[in-house]
């Protein structure tokens, strides 16, 4: 069982208490407390929660369909702020937890709630909001009838639920916060650095604001309890959609780790290299305005460039000599072989076509089918660009990594023949903007080349060979006491050269 720490325990501590304080009003003056909206909205949004934890047999509940705040939401807009603590305890104690300890997560997560929901009412009751809302009994459950209420002011009412809404997602975020860096030992500037988690989970808050609000309207029209629940069934349905689109996605990147993964297993010289050709490509593809889906796919053609090793006999991606002809046009097969292991992985897209053509040349002399200029797809010309710099700038055991500016100077010396000149200036553009921060990867177990022995690694190849294209260029004299590296070696094991070799 995993130790809270005291600071953390005092935090949740205090919380309770704060919770309690919170809701103590409405048990101390029940008269003033609409006990019977109270049952109904706690039972209603315990069981959103139940149903979680416990699914009727034979069922699959969707996942995300917990913690439903537009039942919650709605007894902040309905209740005074401590009935709407009161309504929030069960449920936030019902939700699902999976780490341990269990007991004081579950605590906490009503705590939380309970003082999410106050300072919501609160924040609610200071703008007015209950006036907005119509005048019929909370509760009503009979047959409508004209004098049961009037309807609600809008677009006025639509003010004080936002602002509701986002002081409820506020106060969560910022207890979650507190409570990471109790739990974490970590000061509150640390946690303030980490990605804007309120920023985030401002949109849906405010959906779920939304569905409250038209469900405390549709309870005090005249069609009463009856018509308000109508309105969880739409939203009971957004939430299981979206919560299939977040699997789909997790499917999608478990797949391309899985793939990136099996390649780094089976060519150990080029661990993390498949990463850092997506980061590279990423970067260009920002350069050149690529945003969105697009922009993510071309990371996606840069991780996955380099899968086709799969077919390639492993023998061969290790062998420690030069490769024969025979051999070298099994190597160039493997874009091929990308093409067809991924070919039926329809969320790929355009990556496809840049793990198929990107060891193709601007001058037509490159592989699998010899095309050139703008014939080359687009994303494939920035996957070559991307995925020569990482060969280049990339220590291994066998070679030294250039520094990043003569990987830049090797790389301009080429475009036109083999590279897209747009590409290389854009990944040149890049990284004088941002630098060249490569994400971390296994490559740290292997031989680190000192930083004064690093420039000794520029020297290009032959006149009129290509950066690491595998026919000798880019090649890097042996350190002392390493092994010296064959002509063409150092090109065809890097894996990730620009025109040839292994990759």
């Amino acid at each position: 069982m995993r130790v809270v720490p005291p600071a953390a325990r005092g935090y949740i501590l205090c919380a309770v208490l704060a919770a309690s304080a919170c809701a103590a009003p409405a048990l101390l003056r029940p008269a003033a407390t609409p006990w019977a909206a109270v049952a109904v909205l706690a039972v209603l949004y315990a069981g959103c929660e139940l149903v979680k934890v416990c699914p009727p047999a034979g069922r699959r509940v969707p996942e995300g369909i917990g913690s439903f705040f537009p039942v919650l939401l709605a007894a902040v807009f309905l209740l005074p702020p401590a009935a709407a603590a009161l309504v929030a305890m069960p449920g936030g104690y019902a939700a699902t937890v999976t780490d341990p300890p269990v007991r004081v997560r579950r605590v906490w997560h009503a705590a939380q709630q309970a003082l999410a929901a106050w300072t919501a009412g609160q924040v609610y009751g200071l703008l007015n909001g209950p006036a907005t809302l119509g005048a019929g009994p909370v509760g009503r459950t009979g047959p409508p009838d004209q004098a049961a209420g009037r309807i609600a002011d809008f677009p006025y009412a639509l003010l004080p639920a936002a602002a509701a809404a986002v002081a409820f997602c506020l106060v969560l975020t910022a207890l979650e916060a507190g409570v990471l860096a109790a739990a974490e030992r970590r000061s509150a500037a640390s946690v303030r650095r980490r990605p804007p988690a309120a920023a985030l989970a401002l949109v849906p808050h405010c959906v779920h604001g939304l569905a409250g609000l038209m469900m405390a309207v549709l309870w005090r029209s005249p069609y009463g309890l009856p018509a308000a629940l109508l309105v969880l069934l739409p939203m009971y349905i957004s939430c299981w959609v979206f919560a299939q689109y977040h699997r789909e996605h997790a499917a999608h990147r478990a797949t391309i780790r899985a793939l990136v993964q099996a390649v780094d297993i089976k060519d150990r010289y080029t661990r993390g290299h498949s990463e850092r050709v997506g980061q590279a490509s990423a970067m260009i593809a920002r350069e050149l305005g690529m945003a969105g889906e697009r922009l993510e796919v071309v990371r996606i053609a840069g991780i996955l460039h380099d899968v086709g090793k799969l077919g390639v006999p492993t023998r061969l991606l290790r062998k420690d000599g030069p490769l024969t002809p025979e051999e070298r046009r099994v190597i160039e097969l493997h874009p091929e072989y990308g093409h067809e292991i991924v070919r039926g992985i329809g969320f790929l897209g355009e990556a496809r076509s840049a793990i198929l053509h990107h060891h193709e040349r601007i001058d037509g002399s490159g592989y699998p089918y010899g095309l050139a200029g703008a014939q080359i797809p687009e994303l494939a010309r920035v996957v070559a660009v991307a995925d020569a710099f990482d060969a280049m700038t990339s220590t291994r055991s066998y070679s030294r990594a250039r520094p990043v500016p003569a990987a830049l100077a090797e790389l301009e010396r080429c475009a036109g023949a083999q590279f897209d000149p747009a590409m290389v200036s854009a990944l040149t553009d890049a990284i004088a903007r941002h630098g060249w921060h490569p994400v971390v990867t296994s490559d740290e177990d292997l031989q680190v080349i000192p930083a004064g022995d690093a420039g000794n690694a520029g020297a290009a190849g032959p006149a009129g060979n290509s950066a690491d294209s595998g026919d000798g260029a880019a090649r890097a004299p042996a350190a002392a006491g390493q092994r010296p590296v064959p002509a063409g070696e150092s090109g065809r094991r890097r894996g990730g050269g620009g025109g040839g070799g292994r990759g």
